[in-house]
């Protein structure tokens, strides 16, 4: 449906027999209005990618959800100011950085994760 959502499996992945290690969920936003059917993360500067099956590619700040703009667009990306909010036309929902106390984390996610060491 659009979402991006932004997972922490360090614990996790240390030890995933230990039941007091989770997957956290850290950060989500609506990306697009559609289907999300691409993601690509640039480490370095810290960017998302995000394509739909409306066609549009979308690039965001992989910290924060920040919308920096879209492909096409005519101003130039500015990855360095992320002091002005702003949204994509055909989404509303601001992103949301979830506190580990946070009772959305409290939603029951089932994930067939399994660590395979060998892999």
């Amino acid at each position: 449906e659009g979402h991006i959502i932004h997972w922490n499996i360090a614990s996790f992945s240390e030890d995933s027999r230990n039941k007091k290690n989770k997957i956290k969920e850290e950060l989500c936003w609506r990306a697009h209005a559609s289907e999300v059917v691409d993601l690509f993360i640039e480490e370095e500067k810290n960017v998302v990618v995000t394509a739909s099956i409306d066609g549009s590619v979308r690039v965001w700040h992989a910290r924060t959800g920040y919308y920096f703009g879209y492909f096409g667009q005519a101003r130039k990306f500015e990855l360095s100011d992320t002091s002005r909010l702003i949204l994509p036309f055909d989404v509303n929902d601001f992103p949301a950085i979830i506190k580990e106390e946070s009772k959305h984390m409290e939603k029951k996610v089932i994930y067939p994760l399994t660590l395979d060491r060998d892999k």
